[in-house]
């Protein structure tokens, strides 16, 4: 059976798609907030991410939307800008650079990012749902759900905003929430396993309507009701022109401005990295191990962007929060992800009085075990047991990634790069040493690496320089398909160094055996020419 058919898993995938729909559902609605946004902004990107990128994309399990790691850029933007509608032309023509990248094939970048810094992603953005989840289990809403960044949008921080929960805790929304997370936690780790209808129906479908009827009979009491603001706040039109009326488009009388194409490159570029990042997650996750074609991903976000961009929507990236409840709840096939979208805009358009009865907190106890799953103990025992090269990279990505998505990832990459870089220093050659012979000369054989570049200068001239005279130097360079002329022309200043120390120099190669070669540089363009 293909895996990857769309209809063929509907069992799985219509139940996963529900999951996505209700952590997508207040997470749009809150980077709307966060980034300063018309609410309908949110939720057109979540539709559009669904619908249009779901069913352009290479990916089976990758879910797209408004992403957190943006809202400060969109923020930023639409008070520079001037206006929301100049913003949307950036976003449109962002989404035309994005399909120019993945025509170039520039997904290619994706591929080069250390496994370590991926797996900290994940544990970092795990730990960071989780932290965040806190106190809208509680009942604080002060900070919208959408607002990831350690220097939250209220003033406070995820710290202090925990810190705080004793000040402002509302007695039902906290019941509700443990309700909720008995339900999720009996229905994953007992009932699932009993029978086949528990798998159909899942547990967050479950823990949300039972939150709903909580809410309906408790409206009237005074201590254990859940006010207004401890609710999801879809908006509401009062009739088919006022629904119509929350669409914003775009200015184009701004599209030759300066500030607007600068603008555009950023979130494309910006867009471009968290979703190649994401990919790398999602499939690191899939249980099938699919490999999603990254150029044809860029392309599909790109088409999203501008379909967004057109009718007011947010700029859309995949997002992993949304990917991994996906993959979480059992989605096997991009059908889950175009289904969340649709359920997004019939929600708006059907039901949204509905969905403005679902406690918050019963949505933070579904996070809270979505963060959980991603950032379980068990993942840094593995990460420590594999060794320090794999573990740093992953534990600063982890620690920095509580301030800053890009900063965590950035500073990881570039950890991972001076670590391969270290090895590479280190792993440059192998030296073999024996005892000196009857005529009191040593003999050293020093056989070079597969691929040896000017970061392997250092070390190569160090052990050149540590021959002690009367030396018999086998230099072997037959598994050596790559000398960086640097190193060559190292090889030349010590031929010249050698005869005055009275040390012979025998070059094996695959052309033969030369001794003390009259000069490397000749020797090196003989054989790359052969």
């Amino acid at each position: 059976m293909n895996s990857s058919h769309p209809f063929k898993n509907l069992r799985k995938d219509i139940p996963a798609s529900i999951v996505v729909f209700f952590v997508a559902l207040p997470l749009c609605l809150g980077i709307a907030l966060a980034s300063g946004a018309p609410p309908f902004a949110g939720l057109i990107a979540g539709i559009i991410g669904g619908i249009v990128v779901g069913a352009l994309s290479g990916s089976q399990l990758g879910v797209s939307g408004p992403a957190a790691g943006l809202a400060a850029i969109v923020a930023t933007a639409i008070t520079d800008l001037g206006s929301f509608e100049i913003f949307l032309v950036a976003v449109v023509v962002s989404g035309a650079i994005q399909i120019v990248f993945g025509l170039l094939k520039l997904g290619i970048i994706g591929y080069y990012f250390p496994s370590s810094v991926i797996k900290g992603m994940l544990t970092g953005i795990g730990i960071i749902i989780f932290l965040k989840q806190i106190p809208h289990f509680f009942g604080l809403d002060n900070d919208p759900q959408g607002d990831m960044d350690y220097f939250q949008i209220d003033g406070e921080t995820t710290f202090s905003e925990i810190v705080n929960i004793g000040a402002y805790i509302s007695p039902g929304a906290t019941l509700i929430g443990c309700i909720a997370l008995a339900i999720l936690l009996l229905w994953s780790n007992v009932l699932s396993g009993k029978s086949k209808l528990f798998e159909v129906i899942q547990g967050p479908l479950v823990a949300v309507a039972v939150g709903i009827i909580y809410y309906m009979f408790t409206s009237d009491l005074s201590y254990w009701n859940i006010s207004n603001e401890h609710l999801v706040n879809v908006p509401i039109p009062e009739n088919f022109d006022s629904f119509v009326g929350q669409f914003r488009f775009p200015d184009f009388s701004q599209i030759g401005n300066v500030d607007v194409l600068i603008t555009a490159f950023t979130i494309a570029l910006v867009a471009s990295l968290e979703t190649l990042l994401s990919v790398e997650a999602t499939d690191k996750l899939d249980p099938l191990k699919r490999v999603t074609p990254t150029n044809k991903e860029l392309i599909a976000q790109g088409a999203g962007n501008m379909v967004s961009g057109f009718i007011g929507g947010l700029p859309i990236t995949q997002v992993i929060v949304r990917s991994s409840a996906n993959i979480q709840s059992g989605g096997k096939t991009k059908m889950s992800t175009v289904l969340h979208g649709f359920l997004l805009l019939g929600s708006i358009i059907i039901i949204p009085a509905l969905m403005n009865k679902i406690p918050l907190s019963v949505l933070a106890a579904i996070l809270l075990i979505v963060g959980y799953k991603l950032a379980k103990p068990s993942v840094f025992k593995e990460m420590w047991t594999v060794g320090w090269r794999q573990f740093i990279p992953f534990i600063v990505t982890v620690v920095l990634l509580q301030i800053n998505f890009l900063l965590g990832v950035g500073v990881g990459l570039a950890i991972g790069i001076v670590i391969t870089l270290f090895q590479s220093y280190q792993n440059s050659h192998f030296l073999h040493a024996t005892e000196s012979d009857e005529t009191g000369k040593h003999k050293v054989k020093m056989s070079l690496a597969e691929e040896v570049t000017f970061f392997n200068k250092a070390t190569i001239l160090k052990e050149l320089d540590h021959l002690p005279r009367n030396t018999y130097l086998e230099l072997d360079v037959t598994k050596t398909n790559y000398l960086d002329h640097d190193v060559i022309e190292i090889l030349d200043d010590f031929r010249e160094k050698a005869a005055n120390r009275e040390i012979n120099i025998l070059l094996i190669s695959e052309l033969g055996i030369e001794e003390n070669p009259e000069s490397f540089s000749e020797f090196f363009k003989r054989r790359s020419k052969k």
